[in-house]
């Protein structure tokens, strides 16, 4: 059963709108750069399902509607103040955001998005599935869960493990910022569209949604800037060569020794994270290669956040990030070496069968 369509009809946070051959899902909470609350993953959900039997609909387009940033993710302020009320309110957003995602990602009908701006966290989520993903000089993608004290989800798992050599292991710990040019290099993007062509991109597609992938080739950037993060595959690749963060760490720091100042730069930036966090993210790396499907996926890292949002680095991480601003942390614990292979593999334990996540049964 559906039940996605018992939703209330939310607040204008998306418009939801068809125009031309085209589903247009537009997200448009500027004042909190579009991040996510429940609400709009389900007001997103409904259209697709409403959608994906309309032959007007041929293509979904996701994009912001005003204001910078695609989207900062989801709103994690007001998921981690449910954890500390009542832990069915954080539960049913991750539940219903994960619907969304596989929704998209299982979606019969080809989804081109808009990166244009900030996208992290539950932004590279609704992005992601996209057969097309379109990234311009304002670009701004990242995976900074783990300074908050959770993980890559949304299907962080699937992608970044999916890119070459070491680099899921150096963006899930570091939640380093790629721009335009580092997302095509890397595959995140499709195409690599100046910011003031979108909207010629968007009407041209919504006319002949069957020429999308000319269009975009058509509109897209001969002259790509450098990828900034190529110069750094070799050292990615060494430093971040161990599944373990403590060896990652020493490495770092080995490199530091030697005079590099990247090294240097990238384990303080580590020690900055959560250390449960972070060896959780690894072992998800691990993890998501041998996960078939992504419903899979899914299942799995709904089971790994609902009990990593009860940890007490989620709720100190948004504090010290979110609502006090102040950038110091108090990790619990604080030494990575005090986290023990069973303190991280119980995160990975299937959920009883009736908490477990379950995508839209159609």
């Amino acid at each position: 059963m559906i039940d996605v369509v018992d939703a209330a009809v939310g607040s204008n946070d998306v418009l939801a709108i068809k125009e031309g051959l085209a589903g247009r899902l537009r997200l448009n909470r500027p004042k909190a750069l579009h991040s996510l609350n429940r609400q709009m993953v389900r007001d997103m959900a409904r259209a697709l399902i409403e959608w994906r039997d309309d032959p007007d609909v041929r293509i979904i387009l996701i994009d912001h509607a005003e204001g910078r940033g695609f989207c900062a993710g989801g709103d994690v302020v007001d998921i981690s103040q449910s954890v500390e009320g009542h832990d069915a309110a954080a539960r049913a957003f991750f539940f219903d955001e994960y619907r969304l995602n596989h929704l998209e990602y299982t979606y019969p009908k080809p989804g081109v998005a808009f990166m244009d701006g900030v996208t992290m966290g539950g932004g590279v989520g609704i992005a992601c599935p996209c057969r097309y993903r379109v990234a311009t000089e304002r670009t701004i993608l990242a995976m900074p869960e783990t300074t908050i004290g959770i993980f890559p989800d949304v299907g962080g798992g699937r992608y970044l493990s999916r890119l070459r050599g070491r680099l899921a292991q150096f963006l899930a710990l570091t939640g380093a910022r790629l721009d335009g040019a580092e997302c095509l290099k890397l595959r995140l993007a499709t195409h690599y569209v100046r910011s003031d062509r979108l909207e010629t991109a968007k009407e041209r597609i919504m006319a002949q949604p069957f020429r999308v992938q000319a269009i975009l080739d058509e509109l897209s950037e001969e002259q790509v800037p450098e990828a900034r993060i190529s110069g750094n595959l070799e050292r990615i690749d060494l430093y971040f060569a161990s599944d373990r963060l403590e060896d990652i760490i020493d490495a770092l720091d080995a490199g530091a020794a030697e005079g590099d100042e990247w090294a240097a730069k990238e384990a303080i930036t580590i020690r900055a994270k959560s250390p449960m966090a972070c060896k959780v993210s690894l072992k998800l790396l691990q993890e998501s290669p041998y996960q078939l499907h992504f419903v899979d996926e899914m299942r799995m890292e709904y089971g790994i956040m609902v009990r990593l949002i009860h940890h007490p680095d989620f709720k100190e991480g948004v504090r010290a990030l979110l609502i006090d601003k102040d950038n110091r942390p108090q990790w619990n614990p604080s030494n990575p070496a005090s986290i023990g292979d069973r303190d991280v593999d119980a995160f990975f334990e299937p959920l009883p069968v009736e908490e477990q996540w379950r995508p839209f049964d159609f």
